[in-house]
């Protein structure tokens, strides 16, 4: 059977989620142009979906075109980024609090076990990417408890930061971060929802600040003012 075959229905969810797989594992990056003729021969379908996946991730700010370039991945200028991190801030401390107001005892043990594997995998050494993981899991065991809106939501913001820029890359970082997480499981296991909610927002900004001391990792994207919000080049 031709992976043409084995496509889904709708192609464009197809495409979609291939090129969303792709910026999460950092085969495309910011600033990389998207070619439709490329992408569609990669991915074996028509430039059709192709075009169409574009304008939905135009849509919702992953990507911008320019008449210059055509569709690129959007890199963040540091006032985008830094907006990101205060959305992600008051997002993750509301969702911080609710949890408290939600969990349960065995939800509790999950996030405290997501912790451990964090620290544990944190002592040995492991790859970057490998801690990033681990850390979005323990951040989404805690989202975990509130709603599927919230985790949706809080999903999208994370989507806009790649592994392949993970604080989890410097070492000091990681050690600044894990005693960030120890402050918001100490609030959560008093059951404090302010605490926790103080707490989660400090660390957030706390990684912004991180973020823009390392030159490697801090967004350097330039306001474009011909860019748009909706579009794709016919490449």
């Amino acid at each position: 059977m031709s992976e043409m075959d084995a496509l889904p229905k709708s192609r464009t969810t197809y495409v979609l989620e291939r090129l969303k797989a792709d910026l999460d594992q950092g085969v495309i990056n910011a600033g990389d142009q998207l070619r439709q003729t490329a992408i569609a021969k990669r991915y074996g379908v028509s430039p059709t979906p192709v075009r169409e996946a574009l304008r939905i991730l135009a849509a919702d700010g992953t990507i911008e075109y320019t008449s210059h370039r055509g569709a690129t991945v959007r890199d963040f200028t540091p006032e985008m980024a830094h907006d990101l991190y205060r959305m992600r801030a008051e997002l993750e401390g509301l969702a911080c609090a609710i949890a408290v107001e939600r969990m349960t005892d065995e939800d509790r043990q999950r996030i405290l076990e997501a912790n451990e594997r964090l620290e544990e995998a944190t002592a040995a050494g492991e790859d970057p990417a490998t801690l990033s993981l681990l850390n979005k899991e323990l951040h989404f065991s805690i989202f975990a408890c509130t709603s599927t809106v919230m985790v949706e939501s809080i999903r999208s913001l994370w989507s806009r930061f790649k592994p392949s820029v993970t604080l989890w890359s410097v070492n000091e970082f990681s050690t600044d971060l894990s005693q960030g997480h120890t402050v918001i499981l100490d609030a959560i296991e008093r059951r404090d929802g302010e605490a926790a909610r103080e707490a989660m927002r400090a660390h957030v900004m706390h990684a912004w600040e991180l973020r823009q001391t390392d030159q490697e990792l801090s967004a350097t994207g330039t306001a474009d003012p011909d860019a748009r919000a909706t579009g794709v080049s016919a490449s």
